[in-house]
């Protein structure tokens, strides 16, 4: 083969490459972009503000993130990961003495049982498990709420993520497509002055006398 053909084969391959690198790279920031305008316009509509500093409590205070977004409006995956882990999660793990909204469920159906008793026994002990029961319910009513948003925030930071995985992908491509391309061109300039006859990998003959030994072409 002729080395300018493999050169421009080569080239050419290279272009067709970057070419495709660079629409991955197109594909992957656009939907970096949804991502990251989808969360922002989804957390804004919650209108939730972190604590200033001055009305964080000294457990607050502990998390570095609560004390970096103090003050600020929730509009980002990693705000809605800090306010879902380090904001909610430490209040929901006072609510119940760090039990959760289905470990309730058991003691609250319990408590219902033995309310439903005492009211037919008249059993003096009602009030108590009538408060009992109460108190119960608003643990677990304070749970569910506190655990669903929580879960949506932590939903939001998750897709959020995607989006960054997707621009460091859509990075990668451009800068692999650039890489490409600039070789490509190197390899077209090559081709140009390259003599059209010169091939590629060709076997130098040894001459003898004014005679050409094709030993190594023969095997002889």
């Amino acid at each position: 083969m002729k080395r300018r053909t493999l050169d421009v084969v080569f080239s050419v391959g290279g272009i067709a490459l970057a070419g495709l690198l660079l629409v991955l790279g197109l594909v992957m920031s656009g939907n970096a972009n949804f991502a990251k305008g989808y969360v922002k316009n989804q957390l804004s509509q919650q209108n939730i503000t972190f604590p200033t500093r001055d009305a964080l409590t000294a457990e607050e205070q502990k998390s570095a993130c609560l004390v970096n977004f103090a003050g600020l409006p929730l509009t980002t995956g990693k705000q809605a990961e800090c306010y879902a882990n380090d904001f909610i999660g430490l209040h929901v793990k006072s609510v119940a003495d760090g039990q959760t909204y289905a470990d309730l469920g058991a003691p609250q159906s319990a408590l219902r049982a033995k309310v439903a008793t005492a009211l037919t026994a008249n059993d003096p002990a009602l009030p108590a498990l009538q408060k009992q029961l109460a108190d119960v319910t608003t643990q677990r009513e304070t749970l569910f709420k506190g655990e669903t948003l929580r879960g949506l925030l932590l939903t939001s930071f998750g897709f959020s993520v995607f989006g960054v995985k997707g621009g460091q992908v859509a990075t990668v491509a451009y800068i692999v497509a650039a890489l490409l391309a600039l070789l490509s061109i190197a390899g077209f300039g090559h081709a140009i002055k390259t003599p059209k006859d010169k091939a590629f990998a060709a076997p130098e003959l040894r001459h003898v006398n004014g005679k050409s030994d094709d030993k190594q072409l023969t095997g002889v």
